[in-house]
C-alpha cells in the first residue's frame, strides 16, 4: 500500500468555501456545526489575514462539547439558535446550518432537525471530509440558486438586453475586489449594464434577480462555471492580457446585443489610456529582457490560464512550469514544485507563500517572487491591483519591469567604504559629504583552477538569465577574497564552494 504526503495544503475544505459564499450573504445568518476553534479559524483569522475583515458577523458555531460528540450535537445546535433568537441575530435573516468536518465525522446530519427548528431554515452537508474549496464554493451557488432563486423565477419572462451577471466573486478569492473592478469596468465600458454580482453583493433576496441577465461572466475557472450553466443564459469567463480582453468584449458586446461600434470605440479608447503604459514599456529599453528571463506560475485555475497567455503567448516571457487549483495530475504538487525551485529557481515566480518559503529554504535571492493567490498573509482589498483585464495587463507589466530593475539592482557589486573609522561622515565646507576611499583591490586578479572555473559556470546556470553578468562579477570577487584571505595562491573549486555557502 503506497502512502502519498501531502505537503504544505494549498486550498481548504469544502466547508471553508461555502462559507466564504454564503458569508456574502447580509440577509443570512450561517451555523456551523463545529467546535469554538472552527470560529476562531474561519470566522476571525483567515478573514483578518486575507480580507482584512476583523471576523465574519454573520457566522456562529455550535460549540460542540465532550458530551455533544456521544449524545449527538442535536441540543448544541438548538442552544446555539435559541441564544441567536433571544439575541435577535436571527431578525429579518435565513439560517443556514453548515457540517463541518467534525461534525461528519459523528455523522451529525441535522437535515430534519433545521426544518423543525424553522421551515425556511436550510441545512448544507459540506462534504467537508472529501471534497476542496473549489468544489464547496461550487456547490454552494448552485444551492443557493436551486433554493432562493429558481423556484420564485418565471421561466416564460425573457432576460433584460445588455446586462450582465458576474458570479464569482466572494469572501477569501485572492484579488477578488480589484479583478471586479475591472471587470465591472469593461463590461460598462463598451455599454453593459451588471445586473448582479454573485454572490459578492447578492443577497437571498437578490438571488432570483440572477434570471433576468441576458449573459454572465464568471471570474474564476475554479467555480461559478456550474451556476452560470444552471441559469441557462450564454457566459464568458473573464478574459486576461490584452489580445484576450479584446476578444472578450467583442465577443461580449455580441452576446448581449451592443452595436459593434460602441464596442471598437471603447477598446480604441482604452488602447490610448489604459493600456499605453503596456505600449511604451513594450517599446523601453526593458523590453529586450521579456524574452530572456522564465518564470514559474502557482495559483488558482483562472490565473494559471490568464497568466500563461498574457506572459507567455502574448509577451514572450518562457514558462518554465505552471501548477493550478485545483491541480490537475500532469502538474506538479508541493513536493515537486519544492525540488524545482530547490534545483532551478526561475527569474519570477508567482504564488503563494508555500512557494515563497521554497524560495527562501533555497536561497533564491535572484529570484523575484510576485503573490498570485493564497495561502499567505497577502491582503488585497483595494482595487488597484487587478491581474484581469486592460487594467491587469497594464498593472502586470508595471510590477514586471520594476522587479527587471530590482533583480538587476539585487547584483550590483557594493564596493566597500574604508578609512572612515568610527568618525561617521566628514563633511566640508560646502556642505558636501567627503570620504577618504583607498584603491580597490577589485582589478588584481589571482589564477582560478579549472574545477574552479566549472564549478562557477556551474552555479551561474542556477541563476536568472537577466542577473547572471552581475552574479558572476559578485561570485568571482567573493571567492577571490576568499583566497587572499587564506594566503592561498590560486582559487580553488573549494573556495568557490565556501563563498557559494556564505550567500555570495
Amino acid at each position: 500500500m503506497a502512502i502519498t504526503l501531502i505537503r504544505d495544503i494549498s486550498d481548504t475544505s469544502s466547508y471553508w468555501g461555502a462559507s466564504w459564499v454564503f458569508g456574502c450573504f447580509p440577509d443570512v445568518h450561517i451555523v456551523c456545526d463545529a467546535p469554538i476553534g472552527c470560529y476562531n479559524l474561519l470566522g476571525m483569522a483567515v478573514t483578518d489575514y486575507t480580507d482584512a475583515l476583523p471576523h465574519m458577523a454573520n457566522l456562529t458555531p455550535t460549540a460542540i462539547r465532550e458530551e455533544d460528540v456521544i449524545t449527538g450535537t442535536a441540543r448544541a445546535l438548538i442552544r446555539t439558535v435559541d441564544d441567536l433568537r433571544s439575541l435577535k441575530l436571527l431578525d429579518g435573516k435565513r439560517l443556514i446550518v453548515l457540517s463541518t468536518a467534525e461534525s461528519e465525522m459523528i455523522s451529525a446530519d441535522h437535515g430534519r432537525l433545521v426544518a423543525q427548528i424553522d421551515p425556511e431554515a436550510r441545512f448544507f452537508w459540506s462534504r467537508s471530509l472529501e471534497q476542496d474549496e473549489w468544489v464547496g464554493r461550487e456547490r454552494a451557488l448552485r444551492f443557493a440558486w436551486e433554493e432562493y432563486g429558481r423556484p420564485f423565477v418565471d421561466p416564460a419572462a425573457p432576460p433584460r438586453p445588455g446586462t450582465v451577471n458576474i458570479i464569482g466573486p466572494s469572501l477569501g478569492c485572492f484579488n477578488a475586489p480589484a479583478d471586479l473592478a475591472e471587470v465591472r469596468r469593461l463590461i460598462e465600458g463598451i455599454g453593459g449594464e451588471v445586473n448582479l454580482v454573485y454572490p459578492y453583493e447578492g443577497s437571498v433576496a437578490s438571488t432570483p434577480k440572477l434570471a433576468e441577465a441576458a449573459a454572465s461572466v464568471v471570474l474564476y475557472r475554479e467555480f461559478g462555471e456550474g451556476l452560470a450553466q444552471d441559469l441557462g443564459r450564454p457566459y464568458r469567463f473573464a478574459p486576461f492580457g490584452v489580445f484576450g480582453t479584446t476578444a472578450f468584449l467583442r465577443d461580449l458586446g455580441a452576446l448581449i446585443g451592443l452595436p459593434p461600434e460602441r464596442v471598437e470605440a471603447f477598446i480604441a479608447r482604452e488602447k490610448r489610456t489604459t493600456l499605453q503604459p503596456v505600449w511604451d514599456l513594450w517599446r523601453g529599453p526593458q523590453s529586450d529582457w521579456f524574452a530572456t528571463v522564465d518564470c514559474a506560475i502557482v495559483a488558482g485555475r483562472s490565473y494559471v490560464e490568464g497568466l500563461r497567455q498574457f506572459l507567455g503567448e502574448e509577451l514572450g516571457m518562457q514558462i518554465a512550469w505552471s501548477s493550478g487549483r485545483p491541480r490537475r495530475d500532469d502538474e506538479p504538487d508541493n513536493i515537486e514544485i519544492r525540488r524545482r525551485l530547490h534545483a532551478k529557481a526561475p527569474a519570477f515566480v508567482f504564488g503563494s507563500i508555500n512557494e515563497k518559503i521554497y524560495l527562501a529554504e533555497a536561497n533564491a535571492r535572484a529570484t523575484q517572487f510576485i503573490p498570485a493567490t493564497f495561502p499567505g498573509p497577502v491582503v488585497r482589498r483595494t482595487t488597484g491591483t487587478p491581474f484581469m483585464g486592460y487594467a491587469g495587463a497594464a498593472h502586470l507589466m508595471q510590477e514586471l519591469v520594476n522587479r527587471f530593475y530590482e533583480m538587476v539592482f539585487n547584483f550590483l557589486p557594493v564596493e566597500l567604504v574604508k578609512g572612515t573609522g568610527d568618525r561617521g561622515p566628514q563633511t566640508g565646507d560646502r556642505g558636501q559629504t567627503s570620504r577618504h576611499v583607498e584603491p580597490s583591490t577589485s582589478a588584481e586578479t589571482i589564477p582560478w583552477t579549472k574545477e574552479a572555473a566549472e564549478r562557477l559556470s556551474a552555479a551561474l546556470e542556477q541563476v536568472p538569465y537577466l542577473a547572471r553578468i552581475s552574479a558572476s562579477r559578485s561570485l568571482r570577487l567573493a571567492a577571490e577574497q576568499a583566497a587572499r584571505g587564506r594566503g592561498a595562491t590560486e582559487v580553488t573549486a573549494e573556495i568557490v564552494e565556501a563563498a557559494l555557502q556564505h550567500g555570495a
